[in-house]
């Protein structure tokens, strides 16, 4: 009876499935235990299901999880990619099918309605801690593989100095996860392959201090289409612009669909000896079958799978892969940062970044206002009229200073307050214009301003209010979370046997 309970616990033990962490070294990936270096065999995760409060979430749908992951790993799948979920929901289930079947998340933190504008790009307070939340939301899990902190944010020459913004957010979330968090989970971005920046944003991800530097590039690259070759796809281009560069590349997004079916011919030479030197792998666009007709599987009504073609081709490319990397401990890598890019017709970012937003110096700013935005000033941007925040704001920068609430990305100068909501920027100005006017209707502006009673006289100490770098302490919530994620996966392993090996003694 005994025996047979010992063989019964250590079976189980053995079902428990632990993903090695993976580790970044030099331009490389690796299996931190096996030191085997770790090649991106991905693909890209976004049904356009349920949308939840505004929000499509593919990891909270349990069913289809597990229905996925099972597909995916018969193509070999070891990354996904998502690129929007939503902090408050559930991951638990999602996190353990695709765990149980090797797979690992890259997770792209910024959504619809928290990411940085490429055409009046700004980071606030707001999307700080939203994605503070998304990041706590996965990092208790052990087969988080990394966050993106931007996707094709600048995709051309005339929005560059957007970059500014998202590599500042990226700065802030590296230091959030691996310093306040205390935990070794790359930050990276994903970029688009425009011609004439190309060089200048990988770069600029690349320069600087290590902590505002990108762990890893994305590239979204659509070159190869059809029957293509290495060559004639742009790739050769593309592989030797990158031989020098000091951290991990891959493809965050590959699959042009311009021939279709997909023969994914790419694939042999992303993972031959032409270009696993330089590239550790990619990510093919997308699982499910859109509008845009990327996908591999298409699901009706019923949520039944449709195997495409496209699925199938990719399959066989998939088998024939057998990247040849190199071990971790006999590799040295001797690459150096990338200098930053200078200012230029198309180039716009310094490398002089945003300050991280400090929401305890936006508060006591307006603490200490006397003339604030009243109730009549609409926030919601869906509006239009006078009676909006933007329109307000763009009103008071003509006629009063906005240098304290602004930013410049293309001298590197930001205002004390620039990272505050446009709310308390709006109360900002009309204070500051009251002041100057003076008399019982100076802070009247048209019924938008309103007279308040200040509850603090320390101005001028509001700008040196650090940054909230904390978060919340972990928490479990034992009725909705499953406890698969709460222990690391290999003292899961350890503990098990310890039961077993207990048992034996005993």
């Amino acid at each position: 009876m005994r025996i047979s309970a010992i063989i019964l616990l250590v079976t189980a033990c053995s079902s428990v499935h632990a993903l090695n962490k993976l580790t970044i070294k030099g331009s490389k990936i690796f299996d931190s235990v096996t030191k085997e270096q770790f090649f991106i065999k991905g693909v890209a995760y976004q049904p356009r299901g349920e949308i939840k409060d505004n929000t499509m979430d593919p990891l909270a749908d349990p069913a289809a999880c597990a229905r996925d992951a099972k597909l995916m790993k018969e193509i070999g799948t070891n990354v996904l990619r998502v690129y929007e979920v939503d902090s408050r929901r559930n991951h638990d289930a999602c996190m353990k099918s695709f765990a149980n079947e090797g797979i690992y998340l890259l997770l792209d933190i910024g959504t619809p309605k928290y990411s940085i504008n490429r055409k009046t790009p700004e980071y606030n307070v707001h999307l700080y801690n939203a994605y503070k939340s998304t990041v706590d939301a996965f990092l208790k899990y052990d087969n988080i593989m990394g966050f993106i902190a931007g996707n094709e944010v600048t995709n051309d020459k005339t929005n560059t100095e957007a970059s500014a913004y998202v590599k500042a957010a990226l700065r802030d979330i590296k230091t959030y996860v691996q310093k306040t968090r205390k935990k070794d989970i790359p930050v990276g971005y994903a970029s688009n392959d425009d011609e004439f920046i190309r060089d200048e944003i990988k770069d600029y991800f690349n320069c600087g201090d290590e902590d505002s530097q990108a762990d890893f590039f994305g590239i979204n690259l659509y070159e190869w289409c059809g029957d293509s070759s290495f060559e004639k796809s742009g790739f050769k281009e593309r592989t030797m612009e990158l031989e020098s560069y000091s951290k991990p590349v891959f493809l965050s997004e590959y699959g042009c669909n311009l021939v279709s079916p997909r023969e994914f011919t790419e694939v042999g030479a992303l993972y031959g000896p032409k270009m696993t030197h330089v590239w550790s792998g990619g990510i093919v666009y997308e699982w499910s079958q859109e509008n845009n007709r990327y996908g591999l599987v298409k699901f009706g009504s019923t949520g039944e799978p449709e195997i495409l073609d496209d699925y199938n081709n990719f399959k066989v490319q998939m088998k024939n892969t057998k990247p040849v990397g190199v071990r971790m401990d006999s590799y040295n890598p001797q690459l150096s940062a990338s200098h930053c890019p200078s200012i230029s017709d198309t180039w716009k970012a310094s490398n002089s970044l945003p300050p991280t937003p400090s929401e305890g110096a936006c508060e006591c700013m307006v603490q200490n206002l006397e003339c604030i935005a009243s109730d009549n000033v609409i926030s919601d941007d869906s509006h239009t009229g006078t009676n909006t925040v933007g329109a307000q704001m763009d009103a008071m920068c003509g006629i009063t200073p906005c240098d304290e609430i602004g930013g410049n990305p293309q001298t590197g100068k930001y205002g004390a307050y620039s990272f505050c909501s446009a709310r308390d920027k709006l109360s900002w100005l009309y204070n500051q214009k009251a002041r100057e006017i003076r008399g019982s209707n100076a802070c009247n502006f048209n019924g938008y301003g309103q007279l308040v009673k200040p509850k603090r006289s320390d101005l001028s100490s509001c700008a040196l209010i650090k940054p909230n770098i904390e978060g919340l302490p972990d928490q479990v919530d034992e009725k909705k979370s499953t406890g698969t994620y709460q222990v690391n996966g290999v003292s899961k392993i350890l503990l098990c046997l310890s039961f077993a090996l207990s048992w034996i003694i005993n």
